[in-house]
């Protein structure tokens, strides 16, 4: 099965098992509507990848990571969203969850993301408990605070904020994490893969900055110019457009020289620089049409 459907097929199922008819009706319809349809499924996808390259050898456990990693994205948009934050109205092409439904029910949409993907990962790992053990402290690292998504939104809270840290916060944590995960679910130790997802998370966060400046609403289907609005750090702020993508050039070249030695190392290499090649292209198409 094609990575992107078997993706798919797991979410469904993990949203089948949790949101059962005893969840209150639109909690239930709130986290369907948050998770589907999905964007690009980046994380997801980075996770399988990984553990494909590490030869992986319980697909359960791997869907169980990527499935628990795209959740905890998820509910990092849907909070993202909400008044207090960004107040969007648009996310992936539709109204966001706190307009389509209500802000308390927002609230709640993004805590039940959370501890369900905690609990995917508990059920589709419990067979391997040295696995889930990895696994737990990479997700639970990848959320909370000192580096997690958590801290990362807490800096736009503070009167100032290294770009850097924010950023690897923001999203370099479920990057990182994704990375990790993919090689716990392997049985592999997690650590070597975390520069990995690391330097990738920081080059999606410097594409979604240069996006933020040069892409429009239909294109990327969310507001643009949010960065400048709420004053938030951002890399074509530090760097100008073109330093930005010189930056985003420079972090896919780290990505790829820190892939560790493995069976999949070349495929994985080939498929992270197609996929950045894309993006680049697509960045100055929407450049050059501004």
């Amino acid at each position: 099965m094609a990575t992107a459907a078997r993706i798919e097929l797991a979410i469904e199922g993990a949203l089948t098992a949790h949101l059962s008819e005893d969840c209150p009706p639109r909690l239930a319809a709130a986290v369907r509507y948050a998770v589907s349809p999905g964007g690009a499924r980046i994380r997801p996808r980075l996770c399988c990848a990984v553990a494909a390259a590490c030869a992986a050898d319980n697909p359960h456990i791997v869907d169980a990571a990527a499935v628990s990693i795209e959740l905890l994205h998820c509910a990092s948009l849907v909070h993202d969203d909400l008044p207090c934050f960004d107040n969007a109205d648009l996310r992936r092409g539709k109204p966001t969850v706190h307009i389509a439904f209500d802000e308390r029910l927002a609230l709640l949409c993004g805590d039940e993301l959370i501890v369900m993907a905690f609990e995917v990962l508990a059920a589709g790992a419990g067979s391997s408990p040295e696995r889930l053990q990895a696994l737990m402290r990479v997700v639970g690292r990848s959320v909370g605070a000192p580096n997690g998504i958590i801290a990362g939104q807490a800096y736009e809270c503070e009167p100032g904020v290294d770009l850097r840290a924010y950023q690897q916060a923001k999203t370099g944590a479920l990057f990182a994490a994704a990375t990790e995960a993919g090689a716990a679910a392997a049985g592999e130790p997690a650590s070597a893969w975390r520069q990995l997802g690391s330097r990738l998370g920081e080059a999606y966060q410097v594409a979604d900055d240069l996006l933020d400046v040069c892409g429009h609403v239909g294109d990327i289907g969310k507001p643009t110019g949010q960065d400048r609005l709420h004053d938030r750090p951002s890399a074509v702020q530090a760097l100008g457009f073109d330093g930005a993508m010189s930056r985003l050039a420079t972090l896919i070249d780290n990505a790829c020289e820190s892939i560790p030695d493995c069976v999949g190392r070349e495929p994985l290499a080939r498929l992270v620089r197609a996929e950045a090649d894309q993006l680049e292209s697509r960045l100055r198409r929407l450049r050059a049409a501004a």
